[in-house]
């Protein structure tokens, strides 16, 4: 039911007297969900959270929404409460799980506040939080498993069925985790590069969507995953030979990178593949390593892999494989699969020390809004979809939910295996290469710790020669029984950083030595700049979010009419409107910023959500806001993604009719130029 916003100030002035009888007032017609615009086609299933949206009550002052898992609705089933809309549209920030059920697992209802404090009774709607469908394989190349993404999902799990879990009992196979769509098949090929390794790999996979944001606030128990897919069988070729040559970069784009044949940026980290096994010097080699520069001369690092003796390289979240430390670990993996595990030291070929990504600490989510950079004038602050504006308040977002406990244990961050959009591609871009790897005998380290001494708990020890140790390395500190034994993290200044604190303190003149007798480092076998000069690829990302349907936005709310109209049928609004848009693949949660100019775009407001809309709180005026995602598996401090471009523009006016009056007790509208009694 469309209703007239005269109708809606005509029944404000009557509704006074009308106290006592407003609990039997309907509630409001029309409430649903949707994705982008309240005008698309009905569902009750939607792949992550939905906006709402409802027909606009006479008299209205103002809605109350509620989010909860039961019908009839019990208190203790409430999870999301917005208490004073002042549309009729909610934008809840929350990352809703997958969940549903008979007829449904989760419900919405709402309903108006009319004068003097009375309200009309409640409307109910029931809706369901599902993934699509399991991903389905997609083309790739031998050792490298790809499949289709699934809308909502911030990351997958692989499950390889015939590798052991050293954690679980036989046969159950080793579950992956990763944020892009694609897994190497590490495992299979390090160590062990034949038919009955590499020729069959049986796997299954399945979306994960992260309630970080948090959980239902009643405490139900909410799964983050999708179902698995059925059991995929892929097939590999042997291992090719000869020299080393660069191949495709694939992600959900497949990219040449080469000049006259770009192909597409990647909207997710991107992996990469190469042939053959033979270095520019003439070495033949099973292990390699991917680097990635910022230039095409391989100075400026970003990214390093850890060795892997595939063909191919894609990042993961779960970690890198647990490389033999000596000659006999390397002898027995020939014959078993690798656990998961830190890498062992390891080297350029000038003996700098390389620590992948993928074993660096887990990044930190953005979850406030970053002060923007070069734009001046940004006022507004705001999290978890609630805002504040220099020009406006944002009530219509206020939220009475909380975090709650999960079954299930929520993906952590993971550690920064991504990389920031380039933009512009292919103007700008990143450059990479492989290098082979060989492990290297590492003669026995060690040295002595020196003044003022190593403290009891501390992760630093002062020692003679630090250059008799590599990052990576087992050392052990002290004379047993008071010794510790465990890893070198960082290396610089005369200083070990060790991986655990110290068990005692250890004063000066103290040994420290290597813990393993016999132990390898694993050496690339040229410089990443030599050998860039022959072997270069190219690859870019962008990742900007698209937040505009056809000419219009996606946008929802009350024309100045009093009509609920989205942007398609409208270019103007009454009040606070609901913007939206698609999902961004890589994006944990999104910032929106608006400003009174597009340029120069001076936000005066920002809010921070995990959801895909948002409810601006805006007053009357021209407007223009942005959106952008953030990604968690970048470094920390530096998550944000492209801001979307151009600002889009929004309207916000006053209402056509209003009431007013002129003597005691007489009313007329006034519009239009015209006015009745």
């Amino acid at each position: 039911m469309r209703i007239r916003l005269a109708s809606v100030f005509l029944c404000l002035v009557f509704v006074g007297a009308a106290h006592a009888a407003s609990a039997t007032v309907p509630g409001p017609t029309g409430l649903h969900a949707f994705l982008l615009q309240t005008d698309e086609p009905p569902s009750t299933v939607f792949h992550r959270t939905p906006s709402f949206s409802w027909d606009p009550v006479p008299g209205a002052l103002s809605y109350q929404f509620q989010l909860s898992t039961s019908y009839p609705v019990r208190e203790n089933s409430i999870f999301y409460t917005a208490p004073a809309l002042t549309s009729p549209v909610a934008a809840p920030p929350l990352m809703l799980p997958w969940i549903n059920g008979q007829p449904h697992s989760l419900y919405a209802r709402v309903r108006a506040v009319l004068a003097g404090g009375d309200a009309t009774s409640w409307s109910d709607y029931g809706f369901d939080v599902l993934p699509g469908a399991p991903p389905t394989p997609l083309p790739s190349v031998a050792g490298l498993l790809r499949w289709t993404t699934v809308e909502g999902a911030t990351s997958y799990q692989v499950w390889l069925i015939d590798v052991p879990n050293a954690n679980k009992a036989p046969g159950i196979g080793k579950i992956e985790s990763t944020k892009t769509n694609v897994l190497d098949e590490r495992e299979f090929y390090t160590f062990h590069q034949t038919a009955n390794w590499i020729g069959t790999v049986r796997w299954r996979v399945r979306a994960v969507r992260s309630t970080e944001p948090g959980p239902p606030a009643n405490g139900l128990p909410a799964t983050t995953f999708g179902a698995w897919s059925k059991i995929y069988v892929s097939t590999n070729s042997p291992v090719t030979s000869g020299a080393i040559t660069l191949g495709n970069t694939i992600s959900d784009v497949v990219s040449a990178g080469v000049s006259g044949n770009y192909g597409a940026a990647h909207r997710l980290m991107p992996s990469f593949t190469w042939t053959g096994n033979q270095e520019i010097n003439g070495t033949a080699v099973e292990l390699y390593r991917v680097y990635v520069f910022t230039d095409s001369s391989c100075l400026n690092l970003v990214y390093t892999s850890p060795v892997t003796g595939a063909q191919s390289y894609a990042p993961r979240l779960s970690g890198t494989l647990a490389l033999p430390a000596d000659s006999n670990g390397i002898a027995s993996a020939r014959s078993e699969f690798l656990n998961d595990g830190p890498d062992p030291a390891g080297e350029m070929a000038d003996g700098t020390s390389v620590t992948p990504n993928e074993d660096q600490a887990a990044a930190t989510p953005t979850t406030t809004p970053p002060a923007d950079l070069g734009t001046g004038g940004s006022t507004g602050t705001g999290s978890s979809g609630t805002g504040t504006s220099s020009s406006s308040s944002s009530s219509s977002s206020s939220s009475s939910s909380s975090s709650g406990s999960s079954s299930g244990a929520v993906p952590p961050p993971g550690p920064p295996v991504d990389l920031w959009d380039t933009d512009y591609w292919p103007k700008g871009g990143y450059w990479w290469t492989v290098v082979g790897v060989a492990p290297i005998a590492n003669s026995q380290s060690a040295s002595t710790i020196v003044a003022p001494g190593a403290s009891y708990n501390s992760t630093l020890v002062p020692v003679a020669d630090a250059s008799k140790f590599s990052v990576g390395e087992i050392v052990t500190i002290g004379i047993a029984p008071n010794s510790t034994t465990t890893k070198i993290t960082a290396i610089g200044n005369g200083l070990l950083t060790l991986a655990t604190p110290l068990n005692e303190g250890h004063p000066a003149g103290e040994p420290v030595a290597s813990a393993v007798s016999g132990g390898v480092v694993y050496r690339d076998v040229e410089l990443p700049q030599d050998v860039c000069q022959q072997r270069e690829g190219w690859f870019g990302i962008s990742s900007a979010p698209a937040v505009t349907g056809a000419q219009d936005a996606f946008a929802t709310g009350l024309s100045p009419t009093g009509h609920l109209l989205s942007a398609a049928q409208t270019g103007t609004f009454y009040g606070q409107p609901l913007i939206a848009w698609p999902p961004v693949l890589a994006a944990d949660r999104y910032e929106v910023e608006w400003s009174a100019k597009a340029y120069p775009f001076n936000a005066v407001g920002q809010v921070m959500t995990p959801s895909t809309s948002l409810v601006l709180p805006l007053q009357t005026g021209t407007w223009y806001y942005r959106v952008r995602g953030f990604d968690d598996n970048l470094p920390t401090g530096a998550q944000m993604l492209s801001w979307s471009d151009p600002p889009q523009k929004i309207v916000v006016a006053g209402p056509s009719f209003k009431v007013v009056q002129s003597t005691a007790n007489k009313f007329k509208i006034v519009g239009n130029g015209k006015s009745k009694k």
